[in-house]
């Protein structure tokens, strides 16, 4: 509780110093690089287990909110971009994996799972299970998501001439109490039934899946309140900076760095993707953007919101790559292992 108690501290400080200042997205850039910053000098911190994960659930519940019959109607002009996907994801993995085992001397199996653009806890267990090195996919993972968050506003706000000062939400006071127990069910059933079948990602889609049926339905009309998505903001911002607790020297020195590098290869395929889908007119160019960049989808979804991007469109892209990823990646990397080993 201590531990938690000083991580809620300097997380709270860091938006406070972004919100004194006028700085973007407070509730998630402050508390995410003041942890970073406690973490890298050595401050132990701890993050707040399912508290965190709860928190994604608001993420879920936006998104299904988002879900109307309108949606429906735009689903055929977004066929085009969709079908991307499966090729964006086997370039980076012919860039990726020979970058980490060729130039980084990762094993093979921890270059295949550090490559794939997943979620961060995916990646790691079935890295671990596949003989690959846990602690370097975790940072490999969690500098791909500080870095892209950290990046993707300023290329949204300088290059794309998008604003990140979007309402997130309407006060709690605004939304009919109705509704707000309706999200706060749908939170709860959506995330544990979820869990219970073994649904991955069971935090945000499963929330997404409820909430999306009171939608299309007629009992749900709008996003969870600001604060709450506020809250979400503050949590995923604490979580990834608690991510480099403990990191040494040597492990900045290759895994950092790695992670650091193949950003910027995934930045430049990132862009080459965005750019086919708006300059055809497949999507706009700032929802091309957000939907092909390889950050989490937590992440990814709270700015397409901030940015008042189509969430739709945003978070298709995202759930099509996530479900090719996490059912591809055990059946390639065990293949892998095998080649490995022979």
């Amino acid at each position: 509780m201590k531990q938690q108690a000083v991580t809620v501290a300097i997380a709270a400080i860091g938006a406070s110093v972004f919100l004194t200042f006028g700085l973007p997205l407070p509730f998630l850039f402050g508390p995410m690089f003041a942890c970073l910053g406690a973490a890298l000098a050595g401050v132990t911190l701890r993050g707040f287990g399912q508290i965190s994960v709860g928190a994604r659930t608001i993420l879920g519940v936006a998104v299904g909110a988002s879900i109307t019959p309108a949606l429906f109607g735009q689903i055929p002009g977004m066929m085009a971009s969709v079908a991307l996907i499966p090729l964006f994801i086997a370039l980076i993995g012919l860039v990726g994996v020979p970058f980490f085992y060729r130039v980084w001397k990762f094993d093979l199996p921890t270059a295949y799972y550090a490559a794939m653009p997943g979620g961060l806890q995916d990646m790691v267990i079935f890295g671990t299970e596949a003989g690959g090195d846990p602690r370097a996919l975790s940072l490999v993972h969690a500098t791909r998501v500080l870095i892209i968050v950290t990046v993707a506003p300023v290329l949204l706000t300088h290059f794309y001439g998008a604003s990140l000062h979007n309402p997130v939400g309407l006060p709690a006071s605004d939304v009919p109490w109705q509704e707000l127990v309706l999200m706060v069910l749908a939170a709860i059933i959506g995330w544990k039934g979820a869990e219970r079948i073994g649904l991955f990602g069971a935090s945000i889609l499963g929330p997404m899946i409820v909430t999306a049926a009171l939608s299309l339905s007629g009992f749900i009309h709008v996003r969870p309140p600001r604060e709450a998505i506020l809250c979400a903001q503050f949590l995923i911002g604490t979580g990834i900076g608690v991510q480099f607790v403990g990191v040494t020297f040597a492990e900045l020195r290759k895994f950092v760095a790695a992670g650091v590098a193949y950003v910027g290869l995934l930045a430049v395929l990132s862009e080459i993707f965005a750019q086919i889908v708006s300059r055809n007119g497949w999507g706009q160019p700032v929802e091309a953007l957000l939907a092909f960049a390889p950050g989490g989808q937590a992440e990814m979804t709270v700015l397409a919101i901030v940015s008042g991007a189509d969430l739709g469109f945003v978070v298709t892209h995202h759930l099509l790559r996530i479900i090719l990823v996490i059912t591809g990646a055990p059946l390639i990397g065990t293949a892998l292992r095998k080649w490995s080993k022979g």
